[in-house]
């Protein structure tokens, strides 16, 4: 399987002896020792899944699925190829067998979606490379095959110590691996899985450091995922905040979407400041048909000395004046932020509705000053 097609997930879980030992402990010279399982997920919607099992002094190895008390195969290389027919969560059964007869077990939860996200980037509403008037300062259009660390830097962890959950009590664990650029896409991908006391991962990225602005246009064609819980954004923060902290820095909310319960067809734009505390205003825009995963959607905002302006599709949607002397927050340069958020205050976290993994896709953004 090209590994264009695969996203890798490398899980070591505690091993299951079913025995009155430790895993330190030789019982037996044929006793196999260390079980390492890699799960590798086909993302064209095949519902494949390529496993590779290594132990020490193994001699064969075994694929269970479910409570299912038979394998479905046995050889051993460890390794193993199984087609799910149906989506849904599944538990993969891994055993590594010695010349003992005792074995060790690796226990794997993986999400199967059919179908995948079959979606053409060339399907949608598109900007253009030029507006009159306006000169193109900065834009990424994810080409090549990796994040362009000139451009972008990832948060890691999930906010703690300083900021459990994020601030919002989100439940994902943040680390580069879940984003990647292919086929001049940059992918961001929540998934179920553990991760440092997390059960869920996904990537927040931003240009802090490397890339900010003040003033205007900027146009972000994506694509955006589904599922309660699922809280895609789009998104900047200014560049004081490492001094004067949030929300004193300000906060420009480009597109947020929050997942379940019928809401994938509704975005958000949204400011954050300070007035003596926190305050907030925005405002939504509401797709007349289909959701925001169906196609491609640019969203834009407008941002100059007096307002700024959100647009779905070049469709304004929201204006706020930011003239007032209590809004200077807004008259320096911010950086860029995307992230897929997991559960949080607002979206509340997923249930058994909720299917994983979910991608957000970002085809381009592009960042224009007037002449």
């Amino acid at each position: 399987m090209p590994e264009s097609q695969l996203h890798r997930y490398m899980i070591i879980l505690l091993a299951l002896f079913f025995l009155s030992c430790e895993e330190d402990e030789i019982i037996n010279s044929g006793d196999p020792r260390n079980l390492e399982v890699e799960v590798e997920l086909a993302s064209d919607g095949s519902g494949r899944v390529f496993i590779q099992a290594d132990a020490e002094n193994a001699v064969e190895y075994q694929l269970r699925i479910g409570s299912e008390e038979e394998p479905v195969e046995s050889n051993i290389t460890g390794t193993f190829e199984y087609e799910f027919i149906q989506p849904g969560t599944y538990k993969l059964d891994v055993r590594a067998f010695g010349s003992s007869g005792r074995y060790l077990r690796r226990l794997i939860s993986v999400d199967i979606v059919l179908g995948g996200n079959d979606v053409s980037p060339d399907q949608g509403y598109i900007t253009p490379l030029h507006y009159d008037g306006w000169e193109l300062v900065w834009h990424d259009e994810f080409g090549g095959n990796e994040v362009d660390k000139d451009n972008w830097v990832f948060e890691i962890g999930d906010g703690c110590p300083n900021l459990c959950g994020w601030g919002n009590n989100e439940l994902q664990y943040y680390r580069e691996q879940n984003a990647w650029v292919e086929d001049g896409l940059l992918t961001i991908e929540a998934r179920r899985e553990s991760m440092g006391n997390r059960q869920y991962t996904s990537a927040r990225m931003k240009t802090q450091g490397k890339r900010s602005f003040q003033y205007g246009r900027i146009d972000i064609r994506a694509l955006l995922p589904a599922g309660q819980g699922i809280w895609p954004a789009l998104w900047m923060l200014g560049n004081d905040i490492t001094t004067v902290g949030w929300p004193r820095c300000g906060e420009i909310d480009i597109m947020e979407m929050i997942g379940g319960n019928g809401r994938e067809n509704q975005v958000h734009g949204t400011l954050h400041w300070d007035i003596d505390g926190h305050v907030q205003a925005g405002g939504s825009y509401t797709l007349p048909s289909g959701t925001f995963g169906d196609e491609y959607h640019v969203f834009s905002i407008i941002w100059d000395e007096t307002y700024i302006r959100w647009f779905v599709n070049d469709i304004q949607y929201s204006q706020i004046d930011i003239t007032p002397q209590h809004m200077t927050e807004f008259h320096q340069e911010f950086f860029l932020i995307f992230n897929v958020a997991v559960g949080g205050n607002w979206p509340g976290n997923p249930n058994n509705t909720t299917v994983f993994p979910q991608q957000m896709r970002v085809d381009y953004v592009r960042v224009f000053q007037r002449n």
